[in-house]
């Protein structure tokens, strides 16, 4: 995860994922979002959700917000990535 300047990438991880799993999470994990990407400003709960590859998203919440520190989920999945191997569903 890359830093900001304000907050390390450890910091925005977990800001972003506590955001995400606290008050979130129930409102956009449905069958159309799923593997779907959120983009969180973690310091405004401000959010977008796009598809996979769509970076505008990001650039939005950045537009909305200049200077932003954003996290990114897959919505439905462990991981928002996987190199070579399996993308494993989240369980509620």
């Amino acid at each position: 995860m890359i830093g900001h300047s304000r907050l390390s990438g450890d910091e925005i991880s977990r800001r972003g994922r506590e955001i995400y799993y606290s008050r979130l999470r129930s409102l956009v994990e449905v069958p159309d979002n799923i593997g779907k990407m959120i983009h969180i400003d973690i310091e405004t709960g401000d959010y977008e959700i796009g598809d996979y590859m769509d970076v505008a998203a990001g650039l939005r919440l950045h537009a909305k917000h200049e200077g932003a520190a954003l996290y990114g989920h897959r919505i439905g999945y462990k991981t928002a990535v996987s190199l070579g191997g399996m993308m494993e569903r989240e369980t509620r």
